[in-house]
């Protein structure tokens, strides 16, 4: 039975005459992304309690977009950047990204802009290392035209442009289902902002760019060298996060639930090990989805859907990055997509997207390992989670 939210009764807009509660130490606001197909009406602003680890049921704001399944926030806070994933056969069938001012004393947002991704099912953005360029991954779920990586110049006043520069990738073919076109599924810049890394799921490759906008404006990337990372063919990459001290990186390869975990060295990813996330057992369905590490860079999670529907936690070796099996926990639901650590470290909050809801876990933040399920809030096909604090 499908658990349906029933927010979209209560809200019909903007938070109005609800008020925002002040924000303490213990008190913060999650932003949720979500897909509109069903009742969601779009973006949702929440308040957490990180002493009781409960979500308020009541939003403070719900901001009406279609599948605004991707969240980024700037590093100051003051802006947010939404993909929408459209495309053909949705509601809109045109790929869009909007900005948005967030109000420093209240988090409340207001539309700033809204262009086009020139790509369908845009499924990622992240912001380039100097803040002056959103890298948009346009996934394209059909082999025609297939998924590319845009460059939308961003104003100082968070104002988008129209995509400048467009980047295609030939695929691997190797799943003929999943791999007859490039299928972009994100695309991130290295810890010292010269560099983009796109992972192309249609292509099993890491694509290397580097990122210089001065020497020409119209063509922020250019091809880096070497100028791609390959990967096990039909391994299907989908998320590539750096650690803290920008010395390693971890990527989840959704096809073949695995992790990759790298060096990193000026440009250069050189693979260390691979994790196994299905633990050499058969796993139909499997897909490798979100990872995330904690703050103080001693323990890894990541997602697992398929028939699974599991977080798995691992200790990363302090020196090399490597990891180390610590636990697998059920998510009590269906498709974690997102999930997101509280600032207080205490709690792991789970996107189930096909079981609608949201899942708050306790966590142990010396040992990392998760424990009993704090709560479960309906929400209709939660895909991020974006707690409001400072990058």
């Amino acid at each position: 039975m499908r658990m349906r939210s029933f927010w979209p009764l209560l809200m019909a807009g903007s938070v109005g005459a609800m008020g925002v509660q002040a924000e303490t130490d213990e008190r913060h606001q999650l932003l949720v992304g979500s897909y509109t197909a069903g009742q969601s009406q779009g973006i949702y602003r929440l308040q957490f309690d990180s002493r009781n680890g409960q979500l308020d049921a009541q939003p403070l704001q719900v901001i009406k977009t279609d599948n605004p399944s991707w969240l980024t926030l700037s590093r100051d806070m003051s802006r947010l950047f939404v993909v929408n994933e459209n495309g053909p056969g949705q509601k809109d069938p045109v790929g869009k990204v909007s900005s948005y001012a967030i109000d420093p004393k209240t988090h409340e947002l207001s539309l700033i802009s809204q262009v086009q991704s020139l790509g369908n099912e845009p499924t990622h953005s992240s912001l380039s290392g100097d803040g002056r360029h959103l890298l948009v991954s346009n996934y394209s779920v059909v082999e025609d035209p297939g998924g590319t990586l845009a460059v939308l110049p961003v104003g100082t006043d968070g104002k988008l442009s129209p995509v400048v520069q467009l980047s295609s990738h030939q695929p691997s073919r190797i799943n003929p289902e999943r791999q007859m076109s490039a299928h972009v599924h994100s695309a991130v810049s290295s810890p010292d902002g010269k560099y983009v890394f796109a992972s192309d799921l249609g292509a099993d490759k890491v694509f290397i760019y580097r990122h210089d906008p001065k020497a020409n404006p119209e063509l922020p990337l250019t091809a880096a060298d070497p100028a791609f990372v390959q990967l096990p063919p039909g391994s299907g990459p989908r998320h590539l996060l750096f650690s803290a001290d920008g010395k390693h990186a971890w990527l989840t390869m959704e096809m073949s639930a695995q992790v990759a975990v790298f060096d990193y060295q000026d440009g250069r990813l050189t693979q260390r090990q691979l994790v196994d996330l299905a633990a050499g057992k058969p796993q139909p369905g499997r897909a490798a989805a979100a990872l995330h590490a904690s703050k103080d860079g001693k323990f890894l999670y990541v997602s697992n859907r398929g028939t699974t529907n599991e977080v798995l936690v691992f200790a990363i070796d302090p020196t090399a990055g490597t990891l180390t099996e610590l636990q697998r926990r059920s998510v009590e639901g269906d498709h974690p997509r997102e999930f997101s650590l509280d600032p207080s470290g205490k709690f792991l909050l789970i996107a189930n997207q096909k079981s609608n809801q949201i899942v708050v876990l306790e966590r142990d933040p010396k040992t990392g390992l998760l424990g009993k399920t704090v709560q479960k809030l309906a929400m209709d096909a939660p895909s991020d989670l974006k707690f409001m604090l400072p990058q």
